[in-house]
């Protein structure tokens, strides 16, 4: 009653003053933040049992609770430390076996709000809650580490003697083409040409790659296959001794009008005799070796949804049915020990037995029937452990199609469960990683899947934010080139299905060999090699745009995977233009400069390689993010406008102080880039900057 008489007696302007001084300020929502980052939740990949501290940071003196919401469960978060822009709030809980999801709530005042993977947001959304999956663990080494992608055939010929002949063998009703023109663009129909890129080729260019600052080298399939991409495995068991090794090399091609393989006796010898394939297996051990000498993992491209027709176990061309060694295949033969590996519709048609189940209705892609062949799974689960572990010692698989093995997903979950145990077991520092479109979060869940090729989380934004394009070219939307608010949102959807080790390790591409390549993408315009032409691949790109791409590649979370010949300037629609050859001597090297300077930057921030990100800015045809790890704080600043731009990019909110200096690590711009030391004062909590047009900037804060 006294505090309300006294309050009578004042004046107006004395109330206000005392509400004023006394007024917590409105809740700041940007100021919000938490992630999955070692920053925010130690041990970040915690053990069932474990106790762990997970923190929250707010705006200085801003809110009055912060608790953290787990089930039924409501806990306060005690406020730990403070500096000039934020409070820091932290708690600790038990984790068990099973998943742990987690959101907080804020409140301020009469205000609250919940804040998850998705930001702060006025209800809550348990679909976007944080997760902690005890005993899950991605492999260190592969967090934030640069990828590249190589295919074979089309990268670099060391070896001549190994190449393919002009009709060696038949492959899809017509002899195969040995190309004598390293600088040949494909065919349409280029799945039976041949360029002679081989592994000794990639030994002998493994300074080129070691000096790029590559850290892991991703093959396409390297094993014993009839066509130059070797989607359609042969033989599991050994690499092809076309890209590996031939010391016995006899036999005849096929005479013109023969397309009968059984005649192929020079293919036959080549990749059935056991003295081939083992010096190709120990070409590969030494290239791997060399690799790992040189800091440089390696993993394989995994095919075992199904094979192909020439495939041992199956023997439709009848490579095998002759020779010593070898048992009778499923096409050959009903009493053959593989003809539960496939699925036949008559079992009156032996031998020679076509009625199989194609994938997709392949006949050259026999369907492979785990369901009913526990002889199957038992042979893959071997060739998986056989590849990462020793001799060889491979540091883990790229899975194609991975979600489509079986016949159903319930039996695929089972199946990669086992395939985890049997890699992870002869491998822990293995890393598994799967070919798949659309939400993973099913399959990352800590006992299936490492993480996943990151198109609807990386490739697929970028490439509408930036060209408008679609991946593969086949369209154009004005509607999302430029549309930043389109870009975040996308990004941070996609993104929130991935438990932090997944999305750390996940496979950020630009281009590969099943779209068009992404400085073709830069010319906006819709088209196939098949009624444009190839030239028109190369015509009106824009270097400048391709650049702000690759910025975001090497600054975004994830490991950023540069697919071979994007660094030195190759275009080309999708399958199979996007597989031409390497340029050598033909390299746009200021690209590959660029290349080699936005990779060190990548590599020698920490922020980068494991980082929390925060978006900053979203304007048309601007964006700007935050990456930022203890002190090391970084701001990427893309503007993709043909104007330059005046901005104010608040990164106050990565941490970035008043009166701190940022610096200027690299600008690209439509003719080029460089790199310098500007320095910049920040200001009224802002960086401010002027952005020539279509530039990119990576900026960080002076320690």
């Amino acid at each position: 009653m006294e505090v309300k008489v006294q309050l009578s007696k004042m004046k107006k302007v004395s109330k206000m003053h005392l509400y004023m001084t006394n007024m917590r300020s409105v809740l700041n929502r940007e100021a919000l933040f938490s992630d999955g980052t070692e920053e925010f939740v130690s041990p970040a990949e915690p053990m069932p049992g474990d106790k762990v501290i997970i923190r929250f940071r707010t705006l200085k003196d801003n809110v009055d609770h912060v608790y953290l919401l787990y089930g039924e469960n409501r806990k306060e978060l005690t406020l730990i430390s403070s500096n000039g822009n934020f409070d820091y709030y932290a708690t600790e809980v038990k984790v068990a076996e099973e998943m742990f999801c987690y959101c907080f709530q804020i409140i301020s005042g009469n205000v609250s709000c919940y804040y998850s993977q998705r930001g702060a947001m006025r209800n809550r959304e348990p679909y976007y809650d944080f997760r902690l999956i005890p005993g899950y663990r991605t492999p260190d080494w592969a967090k934030g580490a640069v990828f590249y992608q190589i295919f074979v055939d089309r990268f670099y010929n060391g070896n001549v003697e190994n190449d393919p002949l002009d009709r060696e063998y038949a492959y899809i009703g017509e002899g195969i083409v040995q190309v004598k023109d390293w600088m040949k663009y494909p065919a349409a129909m280029g799945v039976r040409e041949f360029y002679g890129g081989d592994l000794q080729g990639i030994l002998e260019k493994m300074d080129y790659l070691q000096g790029l600052g590559i850290d892991v080298i991703y093959f396409n399939p390297l094993f014993v296959s009839p066509s130059n991409h070797k989607y359609d495995i042969q033989d599991y068991d050994y690499i092809d001794p076309h890209i590996g090794r031939i010391v016995k090399d006899e036999g005849e091609t096929l005479p013109e009008g023969d397309n009968d393989n059984t005649h192929a006796t020079r293919y036959i010898r080549r990749v059935t005799d056991k003295a081939n394939l083992e010096a190709s297996n120990e070409l590969f051990r030494e290239l791997v070796e060399e690799a790992h000498r040189r800091g440089m993992k390696v993993i394989l491209d995994g095919v075992f949804n199904h094979c192909g027709s020439f495939n041992k176990w199956l023997d439709r061309e009848r490579i095998y049915e002759k020779e010593e060694g070898y048992e009778k295949g499923a096409y050959v033969s009903a009493e053959s020990p593989y003809r539960s590996f496939f699925q036949f519709n008559d079992a009156n048609r032996w031998p020679y037995n076509t009625s199989y189940d194609g994938w997709w209705g392949h006949d050259t892609l026999p369907k492979l029937n785990y369901e009913d062949s526990p002889e199957l799974v038992e042979d893959i689960l071997r060739v998986a452990k056989k590849w990462v572990s020793e001799p060889y010692n491979v540091d883990g698989w790229r899975l194609d199609v991975a979600a489509d093995l079986g016949h159903s997903q319930e039996y695929n979950h089972e199946f990669w469960k086992k395939f985890r145990e049997a890699v992870k077991t002869a491998n822990p520092e293995a890393i598994i990683l799967a070919e798949h479109y659309g939400d993973p979060e099913s399959w990352l869940q800590g006992r299936e899947w490492d993480t996943v090729m990151n198109y609807d989380a990386f490739m697929e934004p970028i490439t509408w934010f930036l060209t408008g394009m679609e991946k593969h070219s086949d369209e154009f939307r004005g509607d999302l080139l430029g549309n930043s608010e389109s870009f975040f949102a996308a990004m941070s959807h996609h993104m929130s299905r991935f438990p932090t080790p997944s999305l750390q390790v996940a496979m950020n591409e630009l281009s590969n060999h099943d779209h068009s390549r992404f400085l073709t993408r830069t010319n906006r315009r819709v088209g196939r090699v098949a009624y444009l032409g190839p030239e028109a691949a190369n015509q009106n790109i824009n270097k400048g745009t391709f650049r702000e791409a690759v910025v975001i590649q090497m600054t975004w979370p994830g490991a950023p995977t540069v697919y071979y010949g994007d660094e030195a300037g190759l275009c080309g629609w999708t399958d199979p233009d996007n597989r031409r050859s390497y340029p050598w001597q033909h390299e746009d090297m200021e690209l590959i400069e660029f290349h080699r300077d936005i990779i060190r930057i990548h590599k020698e921030n920490k922020a980068l390689l494991r980082g929390s990100y925060k978006e900053l800015l979203g304007m048309h045809k601007v964006i700007a993010y935050g990456r930022f790890m203890g002190e090391n704080q970084i701001a990427v600043v893309i503007n993709n406008n043909y104007e330059e731009m005046e901005l104010e990019i608040p990164v106050w909110l990565i941490g970035v102080e008043n009166g701190s200096y940022m610096e200027q690590l690299i600008l690209t711009t439509e003719t080029g880039y460089n790199i310098g030391s500007a320095e910049f004062m920040i200001a009224n909590k802002v960086l401010r900057v002027t952005l020539p047009p279509v530039s990119a900037a990576v900026y960080r804060k002076r320690m």
